[in-house]
């Protein structure tokens, strides 16, 4: 499958039919672990995990038997670091026909960070369950899509903007929208969809709009993931280069530059 396709057939899968990982997909998938790279250079280090060994589990979650996580240092923008390549391992496992979710907050956090082996520098944002999708999904889980609309995204007039906030973005060239279109599609924690992108020449601006109570106490921001996956879906399919200057475009209250790519 092509990026566009990944990006449109892949879904949060937390009903799972209780196989392990088979040998083959395991070793693809630490060896993809090594070296995935973000346009930050900041390095996120990415662990699997048993379930029944270490005790692990989340309430939203059935019949997994393995999880994701991935540790980075505290330094600024680890957040959209983390989120830039934890969403190209998303992907990967998703073209091996291997489900994952996004888990951020419905989870014993101190036990995965102990068997995780956090470390009082590092950060452990998100993890994910690791295996192949049930035939049927749980009523729990149904419950849940619908209740964050999850099949359903804002309008491309609602996140993307030329020159300034006030001007929704027409893009001509077919690479971009369907570049912008995978940015649409990203995952978001309770699907909130807090990207806005605006287009200056070949600059694309990427703006966090904050949604009240996602910032987090421990002084990390779980909406910076979120970014980070947004530019993952942008410069997959475009490149570019990643560029942290903010370029003064007046934005509304709760709305924060974040990075610029130019193509």
């Amino acid at each position: 499958m092509d990026l566009m396709e990944l990006v449109k057939t892949r879904r949060s899968v937390r009903t799972f039919d209780g196989r392990p990982l088979s040998k083959e997909d395991e070793g693809k998938l630490r060896a993809y672990m090594q070296e995935i790279p973000n346009p930050y250079g900041i390095p996120v280090r990415f662990l699997l995990l048993d379930a029944k060994k270490h005790g692990l589990s989340s309430p939203v979650i059935v019949g997994e038997s393995c999880y994701v996580t991935a540790k980075a240092d505290k330094v600024p923008h680890s957040e959209e670091a983390y989120g830039y390549s934890f969403e190209q391992l998303v992907l990967y496992a998703w073209s091996l026909g291997i489900g994952t979710t996004w888990i951020g907050g419905t989870m014993k956090r101190s036990l995965f960070e102990r068997a995780a082996d956090v470390q009082a520098g590092e950060w452990m944002f998100c993890v994910s369950p690791l295996g192949y999708p049930a035939e049927k999904m749980s009523v729990r889980e149904s419950v849940m899509r619908k209740t964050i609309k999850a099949d359903e995204r804002k309008s491309a007039e609602q996140l993307f903007f030329d020159g300034d906030f006030s001007t929704p973005l027409a893009a001509k060239d077919e690479k971009v929208r369907d570049a912008l279109e995978m940015v649409r599609w990203a995952p978001s924690a309770t699907n909130s969809q807090p990207w806005r992108v605006v287009r200056a020449g070949d600059a694309f601006h990427f703006y966090l709009a904050h949604t009240k109570g996602y910032t987090s106490k421990a002084g990390w921001d779980m909406q910076k993931i979120d970014m980070g996956i947004a530019l993952c879906h942008f410069m997959g399919a475009l490149g570019g280069e990643l560029v942290l200057s903010d370029p003064g475009i007046q934005t509304g209250e709760g709305t924060e530059y974040i990075a610029t790519v130019k193509l």
